[in-house]
């Protein structure tokens, strides 16, 4: 039996943006000492010439671990979201900062394969394409994008800011729960239909000997507890490619249109400017993301690019999940999206 919340959500992962937009809960700025000791970390890793994926036990930050485990739990069990400021991105290549991230990444749970290509470590960068290619993920355009979760059903969402755009490119956070109590005050037949099963196109990431597409609701619960799976409307519209019954109905586009007109209230949602050196964790089950399109710069040098990470928690800190995605959590266990073509 599906189980469907039918009452106003009060968890504390249920906010609206302008309450929380000046609310220190969702930012933490490193300190001298904190900064110093991944500095540490950072020498250690490089002086024994590790490479990506190293594990916690390389990047040894004794006291700033306690710290960690808190701004994290903020993600799991609190508002959902956490943006680290601080890192001093001037003083740090590329490559360092890769490190860094991975080396933090890696003390909170354990990064996974977010494509075919096993990227553990992702880079969100306009690599020339358009939603308008069914192959194509967000990640590898400029467009804007609307409120989503990632693919998979992983628990952490990362990013790490190491270049900015030109222009534009603002991140959007929004509240599932928040949006959940706006459909049910507003449109609670609608919700019936979010929670039924969708069809979802993987774009060309599905694992070998399995089909291109998959079924998922849109939302879910367990134990009265909200987990949104709301994916880019794109991977719902190219999924016809393999076949007219596959097309979303008239119900599920009503759902979603509105899904979305709610999310993006100037009154529910959060906005973020990413500054060099930034990283944002987030809530992959109760909080939701966009983005608005941006302007590159021309040199290939200065190009906006982020750093992205999936990542699995450990059993006692993720959260119990209704049996469907529990199936699809399957894939996290497993290390994520498998390997089925080079890496570029």
């Amino acid at each position: 039996m599906v189980e469907i919340i039918r009452e106003n959500i009060t968890t504390p992962d249920t906010w609206v943006g302008p309450e929380i937009q000046n609310d220190d809960r969702w930012l933490y700025e490193l300190t001298d000492t904190e900064i110093a000791e991944i500095d540490s970390a950072l020498d250690s890793v490089k002086a024994a010439g590790h490479d990506i994926p190293f594990g916690a036990d390389a990047f040894p930050i004794p006291v700033f671990r306690a710290k960690l485990d808190e701004l994290i739990s903020r993600v799991t069990d609190g508002l959902g979201v956490i943006l680290i400021r601080g890192i001093p991105r001037a003083r740090y290549t590329n490559e360092d900062c890769a490190l860094i991230y991975w080396g933090l990444g890696v003390h909170m749970g354990r990064p996974v394969s977010q494509n075919s290509r096993g990227h553990l470590l992702g880079h969100v960068t306009d690599e020339g394409k358009t939603l308008a290619d069914p192959n194509a993920r967000g990640y590898q355009t400029k467009n804007r994008l609307d409120f989503h979760c990632d693919q998979l059903p992983v628990d952490l969402l990362g990013l790490f800011c190491l270049r900015k755009s030109k222009s534009g490119g603002a991140s959007y956070l929004v509240s599932a729960p928040a949006v959940h109590n706006v459909m049910f005050e507003e449109r609670p037949d609608l919700l019936d239909v979010l929670y039924q099963p969708f069809h979802v196109d993987w774009r060309g990431d599905h694992p070998e000997g399995e089909q291109p597409w998959y079924d998922v609701p849109m939302l879910t619960a367990r134990d009265g507890r909200l987990a949104a799976r709301v994916t880019n409307r794109s991977f719902m519209e190219s999924v016809s490619r393999y076949g007219d019954e596959l097309t979303l109905s008239d119900a599920q586009r009503e759902a979603l249109d509105v899904f979305q007109e709610i999310s993006n209230r100037e009154e529910l949602r959060l906005q973020m400017h990413f500054q060099e050196g930034d990283m944002q964790f987030i809530n992959n089950h109760s909080i939701l993301h966009a983005r608005q399109a941006y302007e590159d710069f021309d040199e290939p040098e200065r190009k906006r690019h982020l750093l992205l990470m999936w990542i699995g928690m450990t059993d006692h800190r993720r959260r119990l999940l209704a049996p469907i995605l529990q199936d699809r959590y399957h894939y996290v266990e497993t290390g994520g999206i498998p390997k089925t073509r080079e890496a570029a």
